[in-house]
């Protein structure tokens, strides 16, 4: 029931070419721009019972491009689509969409806690998951145009402790940052089981240190947020500075991001959204129990759609990174499943013409997105305290109508 209020159900577009004993087929969500490719296989003998049935989102196929609009027809349909979204309780959180780094719209919607009927507001501060990956790698990169780093180096050189050592000298600092190292992800039983207990960078070190490579390092493309739980490590060791401090120091104030953060959950932060979740089933309710004790160098604290935009105006200003180490960190470098290409920390994609590099962040409860367009002009930031996609689809909206410089 979730998934089809989520996608209103489906459009056939296309049906593609195809064999006897399997069938593909183009659909479009109702609800969104969202694509996808239903695969439907049967058996080749009689009476030809159906085998697997699949359904994968895809990129927009270019044979069906969405019309670029202007200016304020932008806005119009914008705030047309987000009423139509809130209404139908698929957004609530924040969007922020600038032009030339100034804000040409700046709206919040829904609640940031049902309980005390609390409304989002433009600083209510959203969790923001995998997002947090752009200014670890950012930071990384602050450390090599400063010398202290350098991308062809193994892990092992700044973790000599390391406790599985064929891992530590073969796995390198960019393939960390490309997710090309083979380090293996961090969600699972064994997290679910201690997320509580991990309270330091250091402690799942701890946990999942000894484990052994999942590939040859650089031999394929597998997101692993335990490779961004080590640059956070090697920040830390390269620096002086516990990974927090750093990010404050380094990323927050020269952005002027005042607002955002990443203190424990156990802590009171005023303005933080209660994220609402449908998962284990039945009705949406706070993502409490999901929740680990602090967010890491791999995802988590807490940001707003201003702040995000502030960091996006101080890396195209160069005031986080010069010219050329702001290319190197935006530029993919790695083709991904999802037909864009991974840069270090940030997912480079050209869509309807309009190339944005950015990152995205999802969880029970939390969903978000930051796009920054520079060849348009246009920045887009969109929180939500729901399930993905909810903030994935408005700005996926939003990125695949705007106008052309």
């Amino acid at each position: 029931m979730a998934f089809r209020e989520m996608t209103g159900g489906f459009d056939l577009k296309k049906l593609e070419p195809s064999t006897p004993d399997t069938q593909l087929a183009l659909l479009q969500e109702r609800n969104s721009d969202q694509f996808a490719r239903l695969t439907l296989e049967v058996d080749k003998a009689e009476p030809h019972k159906i085998v697997s049935l699949g359904l994968m989102a895809i990129p927009r196929p270019p044979e069906f491009p969405l019309p670029h609009v202007s200016g304020s027809e932008l806005i119009a349909t914008v705030r047309k689509k987000l009423d139509q979204d809130a209404a139908a309780g698929r957004f609530a959180g924040t969007v922020l969409i600038a032009r030339n780094g100034q804000p040409v719209l700046a709206e919040a919607y829904g609640l940031s806690d049902r309980e005390h009927r609390t409304p989002n507001k433009l600083n209510t501060r959203f969790r923001i998951g995998s997002m947090n990956k752009m200014f670890t790698a950012t930071a990384t990169l602050q450390l090599v145009q400063a010398g202290k780093l350098a991308l062809n180096d193994p892990l092992g050189k700044y973790l000599p402790d390391y406790p599985n050592k064929d891992l530590a000298a073969k796995v390198t600092i960019y393939q960390l940052l490309t997710h090309t190292g083979g380090t293996g992800d961090i969600f699972g039983p064994e997290f679910q089981a201690h997320r509580l207990e991990l309270r330091t960078l250091d402690d799942y070190v701890k946990l999942y240190g000894s484990r052994p490579l999942a590939f040859e390092p650089g031999s394929k493309w597998e997101y692993s947020n335990y490779g961004f739980i080590l640059l956070g490590v090697v920040i830390e060791r390269v620096s002086g500075q516990s990974y927090y401090d750093y990010v404050r120091d380094h990323i927050y104030k020269p952005a002027g991001m005042t607002i955002s953060g990443s203190e424990p959950e156990d802590q009171a932060v005023s303005d933080r959204s209660v994220g609402y979740t449908r998962m284990g089933g039945g009705s949406e309710h706070p993502n409490t129990e999901t929740l680990p004790y602090r967010g890491t160098s791999a995802g988590g604290g807490y940001s707003t759609v201003e702040d995000l935009l502030r960091f996006a105006n101080a890396l195209e200003a160069h005031k986080l990174l010069n010219a050329q180490y702001a290319e190197t960190l935006t530029t993919g470098k790695v083709d991904t499943p999802g037909g864009g290409r991974y840069a270090f920390g940030f997912d480079d994609r050209t869509t309807n013409g309009i190339r944005c590099f950015g990152h995205g962040g999802g969880a029970p409860g939390m969903n978000g997105e930051l796009e920054i367009c520079p060849t348009a002009g246009y920045v887009v930031a969109v929180l939500a305290n729901l399930d993905p996609p909810a903030a994935s689809r408005i700005s996926q909206f939003i990125t695949s109508r705007l106008p052309e410089k």
